[in-house]
């Protein structure tokens, strides 16, 4: 199959550009895929899709480019095609309208997936017939404003399926959205293992990672690891990431005289290698689609003190197995359940035996063949489409390159 992924921003950080770049890259091993970004404001990508996949954007937004887009009479027009309701809508024009609907309607692929609401309107709305229209939510139903749920409700029909991160979410579109015909299914985020030894539990080292955000709640964190201080003073926290909290983070870390044991690392990029340097993660967020930093760090062999908030961790975490679940917004909570993993090294180790086990079903090339499964099924139901992959009992062979050739 020709697959093109449609991404607002290919070329920042964040979980939906890794995690997008994550499943091109295991379905390029069967496929042709390429990812197409709206806005393009630096040379190359943060995050590596491979050799296979290609990355170009819509609309360039660097100033020393030949192609500088900021100085074209749309480009500060309002978008009146994207839905004002999306949270990226001011960073949209009457410029994306036009690129985005001309790419659309001249599409050279067998499938489009946009990969955020405002996207995924304008996919079902522009995209030329005789592609799938699929749409991604990398954010969940029940967080969107009003407007932007009567946005989707209006849009959604037209596309062949809605993937959500979550179990929970694809309830949630099921019984909140009239969607006939429509495929509404959960496919997990893909995780790839490290490229390093997996954690032996023994560092005396809590790991935490993600934006620096209110929802995020780092503060309950660093709250937390002060009651852990007082019991084990030779434990350290480490908090990877960077965001709008910082210095407040900073400013609570001084007063609480954690200087020497909570560290904000900043962004690292890889980030996987750097889970198997602790032997716990924690992860405070009281609201989450998925919780991608909860199965990076279990692939990494981490047990992981989580949240329970209501989408995402508990569907990542068996608690008590693999993990521990604790009422959100409770640093208490949180501290309890670090201590204990910290008291008992055998537990600790089971648990990230078990972690590393069960992390496993988060496998890229899973979530590709989930994605197979799924092209399939919406072909099975809609046999005039034109399709370039080879169909095998009903699905799409996902086999590498590798494996193909040798056939």
């Amino acid at each position: 199959m020709r697959i093109s992924f449609l991404i607002s921003n290919a070329y920042a950080v964040g979980g939906t550009v890794r995690t997008t770049f994550t499943l091109a890259r295991a379905l390029a091993e069967q496929h042709d895929v390429e990812i197409v970004s709206v806005f393009r404001h630096k040379d190359e990508p943060v995050f590596d899709a491979g050799p296979h996949v290609p990355v170009r954007a819509l609309v360039d937004e660097r100033p020393d480019s030949p192609g500088y887009a900021g100085g074209h009479p749309d480009y500060a027009r309002p978008a009146r095609h994207y839905p004002r309701a999306d949270g990226r809508y001011h960073q949209y024009s009457a410029l994306t309208d036009r690129l985005l609907a001309g790419h659309l309607r001249h599409l050279d692929a067998d499938a489009v997936i946009g990969t955020r609401p405002g996207l995924n309107v304008v996919v079902a709305r522009h995209t030329r017939r005789g592609v799938l229209r699929v749409g991604q939510e990398h954010l969940t139903f029940t967080t969107h404003p009003r407007e932007l749920r009567v946005a989707l409700s209006a849009a959604y029909p037209r596309l062949h399926a809605v993937v959500t991160m979550t179990e929970a979410d694809a309830r949630a579109y099921r019984e909140h959205l009239r969607l006939p015909g429509v495929v509404v299914t959960a496919i997990p985020n893909g995780v790839p293992a490290p490229a390093v030894a997996p954690s032996d539990n023994t560092a005396r080292c809590v790991m935490a990672a993600g934006r620096l955000a209110p929802l995020k709640h780092f503060n309950h964190l660093v709250k937390a690891f002060a009651r852990v201080v007082k019991a084990r003073p030779d434990w350290q926290l480490r908090i990877y990431g960077n965001g709008p909290r910082h210095d407040a983070l900073r400013a609570q870390i001084d007063r609480l005289g954690l200087y020497n044991h909570v560290l904000l690392m900043g962004t690292v990029h890889p980030l996987e290698p750097e889970w198997p340097k602790g032997s716990i993660a924690a992860h405070t967020s009281t609201l989450e689609s998925f919780g991608l930093t909860i199965a990076e760090a279990m692939r990494g062999g981490l047990p992981v003190v989580a949240a329970d908030c209501p989408l995402g961790p508990r569907e990542i975490i068996q608690d008590g197995e693999d993990g521990l679940l604790v009422p959100p917004g409770e640093p208490a909570a949180v501290a309890r359940g670090l201590l204990r993993l910290i008291g008992d090294e055998d537990l600790r180790q089971e648990m990230g035996t078990a972690a590393l086990a069960n992390a496993a079903r988060f496998d890229p090339a899973r979530a590709a063949e989930r994605y197979d499964h799924l092209f399939a099924r919406l072909h099975a139901h809609r046999p005039t489409l034109p399709l370039t992959g080879t169909v095998l009992g009903g699905l799409y062979a996902h086999r590498t390159r590798e494996e193909a050739a040798a056939a």
